[in-house]
């Protein structure tokens, strides 16, 4: 029989389910709260993302389980399924900082070798097709991402890599799901697709990116000129008009920022816009409206058939579970689902990080290729490597 506990709001509390995290458990903390779901009372595999929701939905009013969680690839068009576990047992803990700052890091094994896919060169070149594809093809955004195949001689510890990557990244949404296959999804987003409480819906989009720097003056240069860029404001409007269009069947009532704000993580500024929703219907799961939104142009593009089109031709691997949506629901149709971007795909001795960007008419693509090797840097760090050691492969 599934079970749920409250472990409370102390320190010793939230530093105990990351302690208790093994792979294949389902884990996520946020600046709010920290979830660990072990076991599985029962596993739900759909291609279809609505069907899976409403699956899901049954499961939970039949009582198997009071909460569900688990993640939603980039394109269930390509095969690969939505996996949502309900866990036989799921622990409730308050935040995870300031409480871990004092845990000492976990060593992760130094990689054997490593292989950019595709090499960065041929990256920025599909970078500059897709400028030109934009304008021919009529679309306003598409995304493109690289990706990294790292390989162990002894073996890799997601526990470790997620223990690193809950201390370094203190606000966002820092999770790990298991995936069909034996695979563990590990990452920690900055950003919040949907949240669901009640009858008030939260969508948190980001678009529009620049590196942070060690320098403070530097750094605080480049937040200015993120917060003026005409093309990266261009960008983010992109976004956020789709996701207002999504939710506006759902909700009687939207409340949307005319500007983006200024946002960071430990690696990135970020524009960030916060659209929150009243809805017409109790009975939409927040699952069900995670299915509606995604994909966003934030992972995808816009119009969303002809970019995705475009990502499958320009893009030399198929994304799995990257940039596809990770979280939870319950039975009262509550629940909270992170963008999976800056994340990484561990098997038992590789792992597969993955890094994109938003490209419109105005990119360059030399930029783009740096905007994804500083957003690789928060998986790098958390497995204790400089992000100049990029620039060795």
């Amino acid at each position: 029989m599934a079970d749920s506990s409250a472990e409370g709001t102390t320190a010793e509390a939230s530093v105990r389910l990351l302690e208790d995290y093994t792979a294949r458990d389902f884990f996520l903390a946020t600046e709010n709260a920290t979830l660990l779901g072990s076991g599985v009372a029962a596993a739900l595999t759909d291609t279809d993302e609505v069907r899976l929701s409403q699956r899901v939905a049954t499961a939970l009013q039949d009582g198997l389980a009071p909460i569900a969680v688990g993640a939603l690839p980039f394109d269930s068009a390509e095969g690969t399924p939505g996996r949502i576990v309900l866990p036989r047992r799921t622990r409730l803990a308050g935040p995870m900082h300031p409480a871990v700052d004092t845990l000492p890091r976990r060593q992760v094994s130094p990689p054997a070798n490593a292989h950019p896919v595709p090499e960065p060169r041929r990256h920025a070149d599909a970078v500059a097709r897709a400028v030109v594809a934009l304008r021919e093809r009529g679309l306003r955004k598409v995304v493109l991402a690289r990706a990294l195949d790292v390989e162990f001689t002894d073996g890799v510890s997601a526990e470790a890599i997620l223990h690193n990557l809950v201390k370094d990244n203190p606000g966002g949404y820092t999770f790990a799901a298991g995936l069909p296959g034996g695979r563990t999804l590990v990452g920690s987003s900055p950003e919040l697709l949907l949240s669901r409480q009640g009858d008030r819906v939260v969508s948190l989009p980001h678009a529009g990116s620049l590196p942070r720097s060690a320098d403070p003056v530097a750094d605080t240069e480049n937040g200015k000129a993120l917060l003026s860029s005409r093309k990266d404001h261009i960008e983010h409007a992109v976004l956020a008009e789709a996701v207002v269009e999504t939710l506006r069947p759902f909700c009687r009532k939207l409340d949307v920022p005319e500007m983006p704000e200024l946002v960071s993580t430990p690696t990135m500024w970020h524009l960030r816009t916060k659209i929150t929703g009243e809805l017409v219907d109790r009975d939409v799961t927040a699952l069900r409206l995670a299915a509606a939104l995604h994909p966003t142009p934030a992972i995808c593009g816009t119009p969303t058939g002809l970019a995705r089109e475009l990502v499958t031709e320009l893009e030399p691997f198929e994304r799995g579970y990257y940039a596809g949506t990770v979280g939870w629901v319950n039975a009262e149709g509550d629940g909270e689902w992170a963008v999976s971007i800056r994340c990484a795909e561990i098997g038992n001795s590789a792992l597969r990080l993955y890094a994109g960007g938003g490209i419109v008419p105005e990119s360059d693509p030399w930029a783009e290729l740096e905007e994804t090797s500083a957003k690789f840097a928060t998986l790098l760090t958390a497995m204790g490597l400089p992000r100049e050691w990029l620039a060795e492969l």
